[in-house]
């Protein structure tokens, strides 16, 4: 699973004009990060429900280079002036493909758009893909930050997952980024896996704190559909052991200094993953790669998402578009599509950012904000928007309040 998840728009590419107004006077173009999809992975796993294929005996890297800087060609009016804050190579396995290969990718998007100074670049990679030459010359590139997915250190676990490491290679990453000039990056490690119990999840959670890395990606295993693990589901734990496995993780992670800022996200001070900050307190972030989602606002206010071809075959063939789909955002849409993001903020935000990042006045939010407030899911603080603890038990409850 990707550390920096999936953005997906809502279902349908119907676009609606009658209702489209002037942004309010507060309205500002966010920040604009990069989202790469690199689709190959050494094999897929059963659980994951990410747009990721088997790759062969080789990869295509030429093609797909040029197809992505092709597909950033036609999305470079999004920019409007922005140099990026952020990139992040997710897939897949982007660490499969050669420092040349990503190279020529960064080299694409400083030309046609700019970095900022202060740019965070991070490379998903798999403990089994990591080779300490090859993570030298990507550090050597301008790549600062990666995120490693471990998903557990013990054997029968990682056997269950069908990942192709184990836990002794799982720490040896570790030392190799660190030997690599990586003094940033995350892991990512899943809970509630089949027979797990408590005490293996703490353990799991001892070893990755042990590796000392600034930043970790927790997170509880679902079933999803189109998955392996959907047609021939596992024994997972029960409800209460899911429970006790939460409340002691996270007791366990804060003794040792990693603040939980968001729903799965836990960071050392100052180490916050900040291209997921920027989804999540709704930037905008093109989309490149097959499958990739992305959002754009523009300075009359509107704000689109847009989704690329999937298949790598057809991103590939010259003779296809590569935006599959696009669809704007109506006004009546935005809270829900605002607060969808930004309630999953153990802090949340402050209120004047839904005026900065739709263009719409806040007292679009006050009757849901009534209702959740009353229900106990929302803080009662007209200066910030911010799930209580129950509200952010039961999130789902809370943004349905706030649909149109």
């Amino acid at each position: 699973m990707s550390e920096a998840g999936s953005q997906k728009p809502n279902a349908g590419n119907e676009e609606r004009t009658d209702s489209l107004q002037l942004p309010a006077p507060g309205f500002e173009l966010p920040p604009l990060a990069a989202y790469i999809h690199i689709p190959w992975c050494v094999r897929k796993c059963p659980y994951c429900d990410f747009n990721s294929h088997a790759a062969g005996p080789s990869l295509p890297e030429d093609a797909y280079v040029a197809a992505l800087l092709a597909d950033l060609d036609c999305d470079l009016d999004q920019a409007q002036g922005r140099a990026l804050s952020s990139i992040f190579f997710g897939g897949g396995t982007p660490s499969l493909f050669s420092a040349q290969a990503l190279g020529r990718i960064l080299e694409g998007l400083e030309r046609r758009i700019g970095f900022a100074d202060d740019i965070e670049i991070t490379l998903e990679a798999n403990p089994g893909t990591f080779e300490q030459a090859k993570f030298r010359d990507y550090r050597s590139l301008g790549i600062n930050r990666l995120s490693i997915g471990v998903q557990s250190f013990q054997a029968d676990k990682l056997k269950a997952l069908g990942r192709i490491h184990d836990g002794d290679e799982a720490v040896r990453a570790a030392d190799m980024a660190r030997a690599a000039g990586f003094d940033n990056f995350n892991l990512d490690l899943m809970h509630g896996l089949p027979q797990q119990s408590l005490d293996d999840a703490l353990g799991d959670l001892r070893t990755a704190i042990a590796q000392q890395p600034t930043h970790l990606s927790w997170y509880q295993l679902t079933v999803e559909p189109n998955t392996e693990f959907w047609n021939r589901p596992p024994t997972l734990p029960e409800d209460e052991t899911l429970w006790d496995i939460q409340e002691a993780g996270q007791a366990l992670l804060a003794e040792h200094g990693y603040r939980q800022y968001e729903t799965s996200a836990y960071a050392q001070p100052g180490r916050q993953a900040r291209h997921n900050l920027n989804y999540w307190t709704f930037g905008d972030f093109l989309g490149l790669g097959a499958g990739a989602h992305g959002k754009a606002s523009s300075p009359d206010g509107q704000i689109r998402r847009h989704w690329k071809t999937r298949l790598p075959k057809d991103y590939l063939d010259p003779a296809k578009r590569f935006r599959a789909g696009d669809k704007l955002l109506e006004p009546d849409e935005l809270p829900f599509e605002f607060l969808m993001n930004v309630l999953r903020l153990t802090d949340g935000v402050p209120s004047a950012l839904f005026t900065e990042r739709t263009g719409l006045s806040t007292t679009q939010l006050a009757e849901g904000r009534h209702d959740a407030e009353a229900r106990g899911l929302l803080e009662p603080d007209p200066q910030r928007l911010v799930a209580t603890a129950k509200g952010q038990l039961f999130l789902n409850d809370l943004l349905q309040l706030f649909l149109p």
